[in-house]
C-alpha cells in the first residue's frame, strides 16, 4: 500500500421467562417489539417463502436473472450497526451451531505461555487493578471487585463471576482491557492464539466470558432467528480507531514526516524492524506476566515508517484536543502531538457520492460533543469513533460533512434520537452507518453489555417497523475484540490484519433463517458488500488486501451474500 502523504457459552440453555437474576429480568424487551412487528406483517417473509408482493416478498426478477440482479432488486437500504470490543468467545462461544465451539477446544488450543513464548502459565494472572474497580449498584447489591478479591483462574477460559463466586451479570461494567495494534499480534502470535495473557494489561481477565448470554441477551436470540457469522474477523489489528478506519476506507491513516512533527514520541519502538510485529520490551518489564503488566520501550500510535494504528484524535472537531489559541475554532490544534493530520485519500463515502448513492453516518451524542455535553458517564462520546472526521473532504464548512456527517441524537426514543426518527420516518440513506453512543456501545471500562444489547434491540424493533424494512438489509458486528480472547485463529493476510474474531450478525427480511454461516469474513466484508451492491470502484485498501491473499493462493474474505437468500 503506497503512503498518501498530500494534505464456554455454557450459555446455551433454557430460556427462563421469569428471571430472578436482574440482569436476566430484562429478557429481549427489544424482541417483543420486533415479535409485534413480524405479527404486523413485516416479518412475513423472512423464511424466504413468500410469493406475493407482500411485505418483505422478493421483487420480481426476469426467469433466469442472476443472483446480483436479485440483489440489486431486493436490498435498497444497508444499516450498520458498530458496536464495542467484544471477541466472539466472550458472548457467543458455545452459540449453536457454531464450526468450532468454545466447549470444545482441546487444551493445547486454549493454554496460556508466559511471555518467554514457551513456559505454559500454572494459573492465569490475576486481573490487574481488579474486576470491577468502580464501585456499582445492580439489583440491591454493590459490586467493586479489586484484584485481591478473586483467585487466580486455572490456565482455560472461565465464566466471568463476582467475589461471592457468582456468575457476573452483563449490566455491570467491568475493567478495560488492552485492544492496540501491536499487542493484538503479540497475543494472537502466529495464530496460536496462546499469548492474550501474557501480553495484556488486564491479566487473566482476558480469557473470561459471560456464562448466561443464550439467557439474558436480545442480540443471542435474534442472531438464533437470522445469521449469525462465526468466522468474522476484525480487519485490523488492534483497537477501534484504525477498526473504524478500516470501516470505511479498507485502509491505515498516515502521519507525513512524523518523525519530525509534533507526534515524534509517538512512533513505536519495535523489536523487529520498522515493519515489524513485536514492541520492544523494557528492561524493567516483569519476566512473567504473573508478576504484573508488561512495559516497552515505547508503545506509540505511529509506525516507524508513518501510519497511524493506535488512537489518534481527528483534525476537526469534536475533538477532546481543544483549538489552536489564535486557529479555527471549528478544528483542533495542529500542533497537539494527539492531532492527526487530515487524510485524503478515498473512502466508501466518497465512492458512494461519485455514483450518485445516498449515505450517511449517524453518531450519537455527535451534537452534544460539538456542544460540549458528550463527556462523563452518559452519553460518553467517543471522539475516535468517527473515522469520517478525520477526512479533508468531510471538513468543517464542506456540503459534504452536511449531508453526510449527521448527528444521531441520544436514548431509545426517536424523539431524543435523531437516527431513530428518520428509521420510522423511512429517510434513511441507501448505506447508513450508525454508531450509539458510548454508553450505549458495550465498551468494557465505560459500558456494560446489557444496555448495549437493550439498545440494540430497540433499534431492530424500529427499524421492522420502518417503511423502508421491506428491502433491508442490517449488519451488527463490533469493532474489534476490546482485548478478550478468541481460539480461532485469523487468517493470515496483510501487514495491518485480519485480526481477532469478533461477533457479525446480519438481519434482514433476507437473511437465511437460524443460519450460522461459516464463510471467512472480516470488516472489509461490509464495504465489499456494498461495492457489489451499487457496482463501486474498488478501494485501495481492498486491492492491496486482495494482493495479499492471492499471493498465498488463498481466497480473500467473503461479501457477505452468502448470508441472503431470495428464494
Amino acid at each position: 500500500m503506497t503512503q498518501d502523504t498530500t494534505p464456554h457459552d455454557s450459555a446455551a440453555g433454557p430460556n427462563d421467562d421469569n428471571p430472578s437474576d436482574p440482569s436476566r429480568r430484562r429478557l429481549l424487551q427489544g424482541l417483543a417489539a420486533i415479535g409485534a412487528a413480524g405479527a404486523a406483517g413485516a416479518t412475513t417473509a423472512l423464511a424466504g417463502c413468500a410469493t406475493d408482493a407482500g411485505a418483505g416478498a422478493p421483487t420480481a426478477v426476469a426467469p433466469g436473472g442472476t443472483f446480483d440482479a436479485q440483489l440489486k432488486a431486493n436490498i435498497k437500504t444497508v444499516v450498520v450497526i458498530y458496536l464495542e470490543n467484544r471477541s466472539f468467545n466472550n458472548l457467543f462461544g458455545d452459540f449453536p451451531g457454531v464450526e468450532k465451539p468454545l466447549s470444545k477446544v482441546p487444551a493445547s488450543a486454549y493454554t496460556q505461555l508466559d511471555r518467554d513464548g514457551k513456559t505454559p502459565m500454572s494459573l492465569l494472572p490475576p486481573v490487574f487493578d481488579g474486576l470491577v474497580p468502580r464501585p456499582q449498584m445492580l439489583g440491591g447489591k454493590k459490586y467493586h471487585i479489586g484484584e485481591k478479591d478473586i483467585p487466580r483462574q486455572p490456565n482455560a477460559p472461565y465464566m466471568l463471576k463476582d467475589a461471592e463466586g457468582k456468575l457476573l451479570p452483563e449490566s455491570v461494567i467491568t475493567r478495560d482491557l488492552w485492544h492496540l495494534f501491536w499487542q493484538n499480534q503479540m497475543q494472537i502470535n502466529g495464530g496460536a492464539n496462546n499469548q492474550f495473557a501474557a501480553w495484556a494489561d488486564s491479566g487473566g481477565l482476558v480469557m473470561g466470558y459471560y456464562g448466561e448470554t443464550a439467557k439474558t441477551l436480545d442480540l443471542y436470540k435474534i442472531a438464533q432467528q437470522y445469521t449469525m457469522c462465526d468466522n468474522f474477523f476484525m480487519a485490523a489489528f488492534g483497537g477501534s480507531f484504525l477498526n473504524h478506519q478500516f470501516l470505511v476506507s479498507a485502509r491505515p491513516p498516515v502521519y507525513p514526516n512524523a518523525a519530525s512533527s509534533p507526534a515524534r514520541d509517538k512512533i513505536a519502538v519495535l523489536a523487529d524492524g520498522p515493519q515489524g510485529v513485536r514492541l520492544a520490551v523494557s528492561a524493567e518489564s516483569p519476566a512473567s506476566a504473573a508478576d504484573g503488566k508488561p512495559k516497552f520501550v515505547r508503545d506509540g500510535a505511529i509506525t516507524p515508517d508513518g501510519f497511524a494504528v493506535n488512537t489518534m484524535m481527528p483534525a476537526y472537531q469534536p475533538s477532546p484536543v481543544k483549538p489552536a489559541a489564535s486557529g479555527d475554532k471549528r478544528f483542533a490544534d495542529p500542533s497537539n502531538p494527539a492531532t492527526l493530520p487530515p487524510q485524503n485519500f478515498a473512502t466508501i463515502g466518497d465512492l458512494l457520492s461519485s455514483k450518485g448513492v445516498s449515505w450517511a453516518w449517524y453518531a450519537g451524542a455527535w451534537q452534544s460533543a460539538l456542544d460540549h455535553k458528550g463527556g462523563a458517564d452518559r452519553p460518553n462520546f467517543q471522539y475516535h469513533h468517527q473515522p469520517f472526521n478525520y477526512f479533508a473532504q468531510f471538513a468543517p464548512g464542506t456540503a459534504a460533512r452536511t449531508e453526510h456527517l449527521r448527528d444521531g441524537g441520544e436514548g431509545d426514543s426517536p424523539i431524543s434520537n435523531r437516527f431513530l426518527a428518520d428509521v420510522v420516518a423511512g429517510k434513511l440513506p441507501a448505506v447508513t452507518f450508525y454508531k450509539p453512543q458510548g454508553n450505549l456501545n458495550q465498551h468494557a471500562g465505560y459500558s456494560d453489555v446489557a444496555s448495549g444489547d437493550q439498545h440494540v434491540g430497540n433499534v431492530l424493533a424500529h427499524l421492522m417497523k420502518s417503511p423502508q424494512w421491506q428491502n433491508m438489509m442490517v449488519v451488527i458486528t463490533y469493532d474489534e475484540n476490546g482485548g478478550w480472547w478468541d481460539h480461532v485463529a485469523p487468517p493470515k493476510g496483510d501487514r495491518w490484519g485480519p485480526g481477532s474474531r469478533i461477533p457479525a450478525i446480519v438481519v434482514s427480511p433476507f437473511a437465511r433463517r437460524g443460519n450460522v454461516d461459516h464463510t471467512f469474513y472480516d470488516t472489509t466484508s461490509i464495504l465489499r458488500f456494498v461495492t457489489r451492491l451499487h457496482d463501486l470502484p474498488t478501494l485501495e485498501g481492498i486491492a492491496h488486501r486482495n494482493a495479499a491473499f492471492a499471493a498465498r493462493g488463498a481466497m480473500p474474505p467473503g461479501d457477505l451474500t452468502k448470508t441472503l437468500s431470495f428464494a
